[in-house]
């Protein structure tokens, strides 16, 4: 069954801005979905990747690289010069997956009835160029968090184990879901998620009823219902093509930095990464809206995304982070 339409999701704006902005500008970083269960979180992942355009990769690599890429990639297709389209990858990553299904391991039925040392692919090679989405993302073995830092961290995976040595691409977009009532996101891996945002399950009737009658409609008639959204989709995807083409054109004035900077200071935001991802969606938000620069409404929508799960904890301050991330840009830009 096709991918759910993006444009058919009902409601959770903030969770679709979201990753509209990581797909104009996948530097962001990946996007935190914390919330209620059931609220459509990797059927926004799925059908965002649907709609996207498909990516021109090497045909038969197992790491969706270019002709003309060849950085870091030893596979055995070495000097093709044919490729083919293929769909943005989502690559899920189970609760339960070892480490070598992470990364990749030794072929073993090559090592046994060929006597060659060979690498099999891991989920990161897969997800190169997509989307990795990791359910219940709090609930990740220490282990396989260090390893996923990493990668971020370099944009490559590199395996020596076993007498084998490999290193290949793994640039992607990490989305993860979970429930904060079921554990904590250790910080190194908070910190790498570019925005954060909440979820939670509709309260109004109408739109509870409106959720179902779109999937019940979707699920009966599916090739009915993808031509019914398939125009609305159509343009959404020139929106984010255009927005992509015009980032780099987007200004950002000095007044601007000078905002971002004060807004991270102001909520005691550690490091730089706040204010960078800050501008970035900010940026990429401008261009989605066609606008020349960067402006201070640009900064205010994309703020409380960039900066609430940046925040440190506050034990006299029972607010929320949202809500503390509003305070603070109401005392920020009074003016």
């Amino acid at each position: 069954m096709q991918p759910y339409p993006f444009s058919a999701i009902v409601g959770q704006a903030e969770m679709k801005e979201a990753l509209v902005l990581t797909a104009i500008d996948p530097s962001i970083g990946g996007v935190l979905v914390f919330g209620d269960r059931g609220t459509g979180k990797s059927t926004a992942v799925r059908a965002l990747a649907a709609l996207l355009p498909a990516i021109s990769a090497v045909v038969g690599c197992p790491y969706n690289r270019t002709a003309d890429d060849h950085h870091g990639c030893t596979c055995e297709t070495e000097t093709p010069k044919k490729e083919e389209m293929r769909p943005t990858p989502v690559v899920d990553l189970p609760l339960g997956a070892t480490e070598d299904r992470l990364v990749g391991a030794l072929d073993i039925e090559r090592a046994l009835t060929r006597g060659e040392k060979a690498f099999e692919p891991g989920l990161l090679a897969r997800a190169n160029r997509g989307y990795l989405y990791i359910d219940e993302v709090n609930l990740l073995e220490d282990h396989l968090v260090d390893l996923l830092l990493d990668v971020a961290a370099s944009g490559e995976n590199i395996v020596e184990r076993e007498g084998l040595s490999f290193r290949h691409p793994a640039k992607f977009v990490i989305v993860g879901s979970g429930n904060p009532e079921e554990g904590e996101l250790r910080p190194q891996l908070l910190d790498r998620f570019g925005l954060s945002v909440e979820v939670t399950s509709p309260r109004e009737i109408s739109e509870r009823v409106e959720v179902i009658r779109r999937r019940n409609a979707y699920e009966m008639d599916t090739r009915a219902f993808l031509k019914r959204w398939r125009a609305t989709d159509t343009r959404l995807r020139n929106t984010i093509l255009d927005a992509r083409s015009r980032l780099a054109d987007t200004a950002a004035a000095d007044e601007v930095l000078e905002d971002c900077a004060r807004l991270c200071i102001a909520l005691g935001s550690d490091g730089l990464r706040g204010e960078l991802t800050l501008l970035r969606a900010a940026r990429a938000l401008a261009a989605y809206d066609g606008a020349p620069a960067v402006g201070r409404e640009h900064i205010i929508r994309v703020a409380p995304m960039a900066l609430r799960h940046r925040l440190r904890r506050d034990p006299l301050d029972e607010a929320g982070s949202t809500l503390r991330v509003r305070r603070i840009l109401d005392e920020a830009f009074a003016a």
